[in-house]
């Protein structure tokens, strides 16, 4: 009887010692995690808050209309260790579709009988070039038609602005002036009885990085 027990013990005890191994084999390691964490450059359009307004002169008093473009995407570049070196080189592209005036139905007119006249003008593109300390360019696209724009910047903190005065002529764009003067006949005019929209737009826009 002793003897069947010692048997029965090292039976057991053997079984044991297999099922642990067995359970051991089983376990799989855990793979380290890896995290991948993307590179961005400390100045970004991408992620900056950038505001685009723009006037517009009507009446021969040059009765001013403001407006804004609510969105604008970055097509290429913006991104840098510097302001200018996120400026510089950066292209950009401006949908219609956001134009507002705070008037839903001049908002209407100018996208249908301005820009809807031209060609190829669903958005209005570009690429800024920073000529030096407080001058750029645009290589500005609009009307099927590619035209240099100047303009004077400043960066304060990291806040960058432009300015500019854009003449639509040089657009070849001057049917849509008219276009848009004559949907507007009554509301264009002035004083004096004469109905006048101006070709030129004066633009103001910035930039505040995060």
């Amino acid at each position: 009887m002793n003897k069947f027990l010692t048997i029965l013990l090292a039976v057991f005890i053997t079984s044991s010692m297999v099922s642990c191994k067995s359970e051991e084999k089983k376990e799989t390691p855990k793979e380290s995690e890896t995290t991948t964490v993307e590179k961005t450059a400390p100045y970004s359009l991408k992620t900056a808050d950038s505001n685009i307004g723009f006037t517009a002169y009507k009446t021969t008093a040059k009765v001013p209309v403001n407006g804004v473009f609510k969105k604008i995407e970055i097509t290429k570049g913006g991104e840098g260790e510097s302001i200018k070196e996120a400026i510089n080189g950066a292209e950009f592209n401006i949908p219609i579709s956001g134009l507002e005036t705070k008037d839903n139905g001049r908002n209407l007119k100018i996208r249908k009988f301005f820009f809807g006249v031209m060609e190829n003008t669903v958005s209005l593109t570009g690429k800024l070039t920073l000529d030096n300390d407080s001058i750029g360019t645009a290589d500005f696209t609009m009307n099927n038609k590619t035209q240099k724009l100047p303009f004077r910047y400043t960066i304060n903190g990291k806040v960058f602005s432009m300015k500019t005065i854009m003449n639509i002529d040089e657009w070849n764009a001057k049917n849509a002036v008219d276009s848009l003067n004559v949907v507007c006949k009554d509301l264009h005019a002035g004083e004096d009885g004469v109905s006048k929209t101006w070709s030129e737009v004066a633009i103001n826009a910035s930039t505040t990085f995060k």
